[in-house]
């Protein structure tokens, strides 16, 4: 086992839907500073990939800047996923195509898919569940979704700063969450997916993913490890982003 603090860890911090490499701005010094590598990326037609989300097809368009990402890693070569929101089906799918590159996989209050249903099956609970989604439909032909200004500052960042809000509002592009490519995908397999170690780091403030569906697919999905951040809004890693590090760092000692 070794220790973050030893600076041997590769991070690969992957956003949440019409997010994108910017909102981990506070997150990746931290790390950094520990001695750890970090990598944030842009999912494409998100951040400032040059796609646009009506040019994106399916889930593993959406997914190919994180699969590029880890392609050509080195066998020996394991990085830490962590995942945000709906950026936890995202890390599913690497710990699928790659489960021997993954140390372990984060799920950062995220979507977190199980083996024995089609991966938009936790998308499917989200819905009857949380009846108060944080994102809206914009289009007949295709889901794509947007974060009005509203829903930014009272579900996503009721506990951030003014000005986090504002860098959101500037910086967030249209998105989706590929429900009917993902319902017509194969189930993650317990080879690939399943065979990674997963945690998952709870929010008891998130508005957005109540603590209660996180607690559904916790125990849906058998995680192995759970860490608890008091005081989180959605955006963890704007609002709580010293507690975040310190919860990455407990994992990170325990698989990395």
């Amino acid at each position: 086992m070794v220790s973050t603090r030893l600076g041997r860890n590769h991070y690969v911090l992957v956003h949440g839907v019409c997010h994108g490499a910017w909102c981990w701005y506070k997150l990746k010094p931290r790390l950094e500073s520990a001695g750890d590598r970090v990598t944030v990326l842009n999912l494409a037609a998100s951040g400032t990939n040059s796609k646009k989300i009506e040019d994106v097809d399916t889930f593993s368009e959406y997914s190919e800047p994180l699969l590029e990402l880890l392609a050509p890693l080195p066998p020996n070569e394991k990085v830490i996923l962590v995942g945000h929101s709906f950026g936890g089906l995202n890390i599913a799918l690497a710990m699928e195509r790659f489960p021997e590159k993954v140390a372990v996989g984060v799920f950062l209050t995220a979507s977190m898919p199980d083996t024995q249903h089609k991966p938009a099956y936790v998308l499917d609970q989200y819905t009857g569940r949380a009846p108060t989604a944080e994102m809206k439909d914009e289009a007949e032909s295709k889901s794509i979704l947007f974060f009005d200004p509203k829903s930014l500052s009272e579900m996503l960042y009721q506990l951030c700063s003014t000005e986090d809000i504002e860098l959101a509002k500037t910086l967030i592009r249209p998105g989706s969450l590929f429900i009917e490519d993902l319902s017509k995908a194969k189930n993650f397999s317990k080879e690939g997916y399943g065979s990674v170690p997963r945690a998952f780091i709870l929010c008891n403030e998130d508005l957005a993913i109540p603590l209660e569906f996180q607690l559904w697919m916790i125990q849906n999905a058998g995680i192995d490890h759970v860490e608890e951040i008091n005081g989180a809004d959605h955006m963890a890693m704007l609002s709580k982003p010293q507690e975040l590090y310190n919860a990455l760092l407990k994992i990170a000692d325990k698989y990395g």
